[in-house]
C-alpha cells in the first residue's frame, strides 16, 4: 500500500529489511513527484510573468573562488603582499586627486571672500572652473561605480602596473634599456632520462639550444652556478632546468642571467601534444604570448620573467599563440594554432558581456588546434641569485612557497 502523504520518518524504520527498502523506494518516489510538480508550477508562474524566472536566476547565480577573492587592505606594494595593483593605483589616483582639489577649493572660498568680480571675463572663468569640476566629479563617480569584469580570470596582465620597489629590487628585469633578443639553454638534472621532454620545450622557447648534463663518474659534474656562468659568457639569456622524477617532468628552474633572480616551478600534468586527440604540429615560427590574471607584485614579477623568455616581436604567418593562464597560483600552459573562418549556421553570433551582438564579426570565427604540450606550472620559490646557493644577504630568498599559505582557499599569491 503506497502513501499518499509524505511518510513519517518511524515508518522507514520498519524491522522487516524488505518493508524497509519498499516503504523508502515510496517515499523517494513521493519526493519526486512533489518537487516534479513545483518545477512544473514554478515554469507556469514564471511564463506568466519573465520577471520572477529573471530574479530567480540571479538570485542562484553561482559564485567561484576567484570571485570570492579576498585581498589584503593595506597601502603596500611590496613582493609578499596580496593586493591588486589596478585598484591601488586607482585609490592612489583618487586621493591624489582629493588632496590636488583640496587646497583650490580653499583659494576659492579665501577669494570669494576678499573681493566680487563682475566682469563677464571672471563670470567666464568662474563657469569653466565649474565645467571642470563637474567633469572631474562625473568621472569619479563612474570610476567608483566601474564594476568588475564578468569573467575576471581571463583579463590579461599589464606590466605598466609594476611597482617603484619592484623595479628597484629586480634592476636587471625592469630595466628601459631595450632588452636582447632571448637566447635559451635548456639543460637537465644529472643522470637524466628527459632527453625527449627538453626537445619538447626547445619547440616551446624560441632561440634555445638542449644540453645534456652528464653524471658519468669519469666527468666533471658541472653545477648550475658554473652552467650559469658559461651561459652569460656566450650571450645566453636564460638557462632553463628540467628536474624529474620517476622518468617523469616534476619542476622547472628558471635562471634570468647573468646574476639571477631564479625560478623554481613544479610541474604537473604534463602531456605531450601527439597524445592529444585532434592535435597540430608547431613550426619554428615565433609565438604571440598571452599572460592572463597576473595581478599582485608577485604575479607581474612572474609574468615579467616569461616576458623575457619570448621575442618581443612575433611571427603572425605563423598563428601560434602560447598561453599562460593564472588561476588560483596554478599556470596552465597551452599553446594553440588559430584560424579565421566563416560562421556555420548551427553556431550563435559573438555577443560581448551585455549579451549584444558585436559589428563588423557576425560572419567571422575562430578556430583552435592545440599543438601541444599540456602542463601546469606553480611557483615554489623565488631566489634573488642563481640558486639558493648563489644568492647571498638577508633577503636571498625574495619569496617561497609555504604550506599554510594555502589554509584560506580564497587568498592567492599571483
Amino acid at each position: 500500500m503506497g502513501f499518499t502523504t509524505k511518510p513519517p520518518v518511524q515508518a522507514l524504520k520498519a524491522a522487516n529489511k524488505l518493508k524497509r527498502q519498499e516503504l523508502f523506494v515510496q517515499h523517494k518516489r513521493h519526493a519526486d513527484k512533489e518537487r516534479r510538480d513545483a518545477r512544473f508550477a514554478r515554469k507556469k508562474e514564471e511564463n506568466k510573468n519573465p520577471e520572477l524566472k529573471a530574479a530567480r536566476l540571479a538570485k542562484n547565480k553561482a559564485v567561484t573562488l576567484d570571485q570570492k577573492r579576498v585581498w589584503d587592505d593595506v597601502d603596500d606594494d611590496s613582493l609578499g603582499v596580496q593586493v591588486d595593483l589596478e585598484r591601488l593605483k586607482r585609490r592612489r589616483m583618487e586621493e591624489a586627486e582629493a588632496e590636488a582639489q583640496a587646497p583650490l577649493d580653499g583659494e576659492d572660498e579665501e577669494q570669494e571672500d576678499d573681493d566680487d568680480h563682475d566682469s563677464m571675463l571672471d563670470s567666464d572663468e568662474e563657469g569653466d572652473d565649474e565645467a571642470e569640476e563637474a567633469a572631474m566629479e562625473r568621472q569619479r563617480e563612474k570610476r567608483a561605480q566601474r564594476a568588475d569584469s564578468t569573467a575576471p580570470s581571463m583579463t590579461s596582465t599589464n606590466l605598466d602596473l609594476t611597482p617603484t620597489s619592484l623595479a628597484l629590487k629586480f634592476p636587471t628585469l625592469f630595466t628601459d634599456v631595450p632588452p636582447p633578443t632571448p637566447k635559451i639553454l635548456i639543460t637537465t638534472s644529472l643522470n637524466s632520462t628527459l632527453h625527449r621532454e627538453a626537445n619538447i620545450l626547445c619547440s616551446i622557447f624560441p632561440n634555445s639550444t638542449y644540453i645534456p648534463r652528464s653524471g658519468h663518474k669519469y666527468s666533471y659534474k658541472y653545477s648550475l652556478r658554473e652552467i650559469c656562468k658559461f651561459s652569460a659568457n656566450r650571450d645566453y639569456t636564460a638557462v632553463v632546468l628540467v628536474k624529474e622524477d620517476q622518468k617523469k617532468p616534476t619542476g622547472i628552474s628558471v635562471v634570468h642571467l647573468p646574476s639571477g633572480p631564479t625560478f623554481h616551478f613544479s610541474i604537473s600534468n604534463w602531456i605531450e601534444g601527439k597524445y592529444l586527440p585532434g592535435h597540430g604540429n608547431p613550426t619554428n615560427h615565433y609565438p604571440e604570448l598571452l599572460l592572463n590574471n597576473f595581478k599582485t607584485p608577485l604575479g607581474l614579477l612572474t609574468a615579467k620573467l616569461f616576458q623575457t623568455l619570448f621575442p618581443p616581436s612575433p611571427e603572425f604567418q605563423g598563428r601560434q599563440v602560447l598561453t599562460l593562464h593564472n588561476q588560483r597560483d596554478y599556470i596552465f600552459v597551452r599553446r594553440h594554432r588559430y584560424v579565421f573562418r566563416d560562421k556555420r549556421q548551427t553556431e550563435k553570433s559573438v555577443t560581448d558581456a551585455e549579451g549584444t551582438g558585436l559589428a563588423g564579426v557576425e560572419e567571422v570565427r575562430a578556430g583552435l588546434q592545440e599543438l601541444g604540450p599540456r602542463f601546469t606550472l606553480k611557483l615554489r620559490r623565488v631566489d634573488k641569485g642563481i640558486g639558493r646557493a648563489g644568492s647571498e644577504g638577508d633577503d636571498a630568498t625574495q619569496w617561497e612557497w609555504k604550506s599554510k599559505m594555502e589554509k584560506d582557499r580564497k587568498r592567492f599569491n599571483l
